[in-house]
């Protein structure tokens, strides 16, 4: 058990460590530009949700990680409950670490797109989540990570996780090596400075890990008891291999 522990550990505080060098003024202009009515609420398989991919494919490439594929796109096609055939794409970048093992840090990029004429922008769900990976892989790119980081940006997540599901069934590396996902959804909603973190009823281990020294922003554990039902937050915006 320790030894799944470590890449947790060593990540979070990493991730900790590196908050405060995080260039605040371009993660706001990559969130106000990925909810931005231009890519009219991100539906997948829409005009909208191409462009922003386009969007995070240019940001990976201008921040240097290396892709498994030509262009960081990893296409698959599904189906929907009507019968109706959609084409996604995830957008997959990496940065080399000093081990083989991988670290995954995903947010997914689609949102509902437009309804009877309105733009659904999801800045929170989850342009918060895209900005922040990008944060991220724009410190690891100047500092080398102990594990190799994987950063995906999944698509279709609004249509029953489609996205991340691909991801398991097509890995970019041998599932195996994955030590750890960080997924990273609705990060930016809170207007009382305080934090939930799901997970810990299942992991109970990890809780001396979560909370910070001064306890700021306030960290609340919860939405993690499958008891809640639907406000069981714990699986809702990723898969597990």
């Amino acid at each position: 058990m320790l030894k799944k522990l470590i890449p947790a550990i060593i990540i979070t505080l990493t991730l900790n460590a590196c908050s405060n060098k995080i260039n605040q003024t371009q993660i706001l202009n990559d969130l106000k530009e990925i909810s931005s009515d231009k890519y009219e609420g991100r539906a997948t398989g829409t005009k909208g949700g191409a462009l922003a991919a386009r969007f995070i494919t240019d940001r990976f490439q201008s921040l240097g990680l290396q892709a498994f594929t030509k262009d960081y796109e990893m296409p698959f096609s599904f189906k929907t409950r009507k019968g109706e055939e959609i084409n996604g794409k995830n957008i997959i970048g990496f940065i080399k670490g000093k081990s083989e093992k991988a670290i995954v840090i995903s947010a997914h990029y689609d949102h509902l797109g437009i309804k009877n004429g309105v733009i659904y922008n999801g800045a929170d769900d989850d342009a918060s989540g895209i900005s922040a990976i990008l944060a991220y892989a724009a410190y690891f790119s100047k500092n080398k990570p102990e594990h190799t980081l994987i950063f995906a940006a999944f698509d279709a997540e609004e249509m029953g996780l489609t996205g991340s599901k691909k991801f398991v069934e097509n890995p970019p590396v041998d599932l195996e090596n994955i030590s750890l996902n960080i997924n990273l959804d609705m990060i930016g909603r809170n207007d009382k400075n305080e934090l939930f973190a799901c997970g810990t009823f299942h992991n109970p281990q990890l809780k001396p890990f979560i909370f910070s020294k001064n306890n700021k922003p306030k960290i609340i554990l919860g939405h993690d008891d499958p008891k809640l039902g639907s406000n069981d937050w714990t699986n809702q915006s990723r898969v597990n291999a």
